[in-house]
């Protein structure tokens, strides 16, 4: 489908009245456009439900895609009994909703990469230094199929998603600790060092001190083509700050009262509201 305009947007959270008031900002026809988002569409706003119906309706209609985020897998692993709720987590009404299973099934089928146009890449957390496109776009497949395929395989992997090894990539992982440090990467990536290797508890806006020998995975020499632009969620205190030309981060921190903002693909515009933030 040709659509007028594409708009890739950052982490939603639940923040269901900020994605209204976004689409009205941004004049949004989902006849004619598309909203991609950078996953973590539910936990802490104020209706991650709605938010989660509206994305899987406008979604059904060709006009939204999304890609998974550490929330949504959490939100999965919560759904199969392999997670408690937390109490910062706002997701209880999706778990009471009559159309929960019709949701969350949804839900597991999404990507954890997402290619709208060629030379534009969507993760939820970023690409590591040590992949290229090539083979992070191979990497999420394989994870997807697991995620999307029969439900005891599902349950099978959330039981072993959680973890923080291995920590650095290696082609020859098998099974779970393979599966693992693919979605660590896609989903919960902020700093690494020169060889990939993860680090997890830094979540402080680019001031901050670092542990030694880690940098955010943007800041290393990567394997992407120069043509390439990558779009990323997930590290908040960001708050969307520019990184470089071909890197744009979009969580601009809405649920925490910052604003949800927009890329526009077809002249590379950015939008940022605040309207309905931090609720």
């Amino acid at each position: 489908m040709a659509y007028r305009y594409q708009y890739i947007i950052g982490d939603l959270q639940g923040s269901f009245a900020a994605l209204q008031a976004l689409k009205d900002l941004l004049a949004f026809d989902e006849q004619q456009d598309c909203l991609y988002f950078a996953g973590d569409l539910v936990a802490r706003g104020e209706d991650s439900l709605n938010t989660l119906r509206e994305v899987k309706r406008l979604a059904e209609l060709g006009a939204a895609r999304t890609v998974l985020g550490n929330h949504d897998l959490n939100l999965l692993a919560v759904w199969r009994g392999f997670q408690k709720l937390k109490d910062k987590d706002r997701t209880q009404p999706i778990f009471a909703a009559p159309d929960c299973n019709e949701l969350l099934n949804w839900l597991r089928r999404q990507p954890l990469l997402l290619q709208p146009i060629s030379n534009a890449v969507i993760v939820h957390a970023g690409i590591p230094p040590v992949w290229t496109l090539a083979q992070a776009s191979h990497y999420a497949r394989e994870v997807e199929k697991v995620i999307a395929g029969e439900l005891d395989h599902l349950d099978a992997f959330l039981g072993h998603m959680y973890g923080s090894q291995p920590d650095t990539w290696q082609e020859n992982l098998s099974g779970y600790e393979r599966w693992r440090v693919i979605t660590n990467y896609l989903t919960r990536m902020r700093l690494c060092d020169e060889k990939g290797r993860l680090e997890f508890e830094f979540k402080d806006d680019l001031n901050a001190p670092m542990p030694a020998g880690f940098k955010p995975w943007f800041e290393w020499p990567n394997q992407l083509n120069e043509q390439v632009e990558l779009f990323f969620g997930h590290w908040a205190a960001l708050q969307g700050k520019h990184i470089a030309p071909q890197i744009h981060a979009l969580d601009g921190g809405c649920v925490w009262g910052g604003q949800l903002i927009a890329y526009r693909l077809e002249d590379k515009q950015l939008f940022t509201s605040a309207t309905g933030c931090g609720l």
